[in-house]
């Protein structure tokens, strides 16, 4: 919620980030003067009645978790789907925002289109948001920022390739979709979201973008990161194919909170709004 009144005896110092899809959401409490993350929280919309509306499910959640009744000097909702594709500034153009999605997706007419702006990386992510959650989390919060989450993905991840000349593959899990982020040096090289099933497609889709990039699974690296251990099956696959595999290092990112390295690879994305 963007608080109007600069006060300093009004200010709470505190900030609350909400990642939220059809199936669940998460969101963490974030101190804004020792960038602490103070709270977490996970909550799987299965374990609702089966005819509970999302917006019932909102309602439970935040009636359930005292953390999201509280006051904010700042909240952001990211929205979690498959919608999204990002665009090079300079070729972006605002009155055909919607014909960038149509070739990953299907958009209708009566779909809205948001869009921000990267400007670190002179990129723009056009997405669909879910409006009925904006709309129920309005009644909710009032005011508050929202964004898609592959922008906080993608963008954490090119900071990380500052220097590192080398084609990289990342992979981001989730527990129906995933997204592959490709980047060489800083630069943005391939972004695309899959569905899957099984271990089997996953392996399908990620050898494929390989291939399609002339990427060899002898030499390049693959780094996976969130709802992934060592263990999963999906992992299993990637290490059996790609040579040089492996989980995502969060060390920088464990030191403002006190979650696992496994945790924190999970929620990746929602850590580092």
């Amino acid at each position: 919620m963007e608080i109007t009144n600069n006060s300093v005896i009004q200010k709470n110092y505190k900030k609350l980030s909400i990642q939220v899809s059809l199936d669940g959401l998460s969101f963490c409490c974030k101190d804004t003067i020792t960038g602490q993350i103070t709270s977490f929280e996970s909550v799987d919309f299965k374990k609702f009645p089966k005819n509970f509306t999302v917006e019932n499910c909102l309602w439970k959640t935040i009636l359930d978790n005292s953390d999201l009744t509280k006051l904010y000097d700042q909240i952001t909702v990211l929205h979690e789907n498959n919608l999204s594709t990002f665009v090079p500034k300079p070729l972006y153009d605002e009155d055909y925002k919607g014909s960038y999605l149509q070739y990953n997706t299907k958009v209708f007419d009566t779909d809205y289109f948001a869009v921000d702006e990267i400007e670190k990386y002179e990129m723009m992510n056009v997405y669909v948001p879910y409006v009925n959650i904006n709309n129920y989390l309005i009644d909710q919060f009032g005011t508050f920022d929202y964004q898609h989450y592959t922008g906080v993905l993608v963008s954490k991840l090119l900071d990380l390739s500052k220097n590192d000349v080398s084609q990289n593959m990342y992979v981001h899990i989730c527990q129906s979709h995933f997204e592959i982020v490709i980047i060489q040096n800083q630069k943005l090289m391939l972004f695309n979201s899959f569905d899957y099933q099984t271990p089997e497609d996953f392996l399908y889709y990620l050898l494929f973008t390989a291939e399609q990039l002339h990427l060899n699974p002898e030499s390049f690296k693959l780094y996976i990161l969130g709802d992934c251990s060592e263990q999963n099956p999906l992992y299993q696959k990637a290490y059996q194919y790609v040579r040089n595999t492996s989980l995502l290092d969060v060390t920088d990112l464990q030191k403002s909170n006190s979650f696992s390295a496994q945790e924190n690879r999970t929620h990746f994305i929602l850590f580092n709004t």
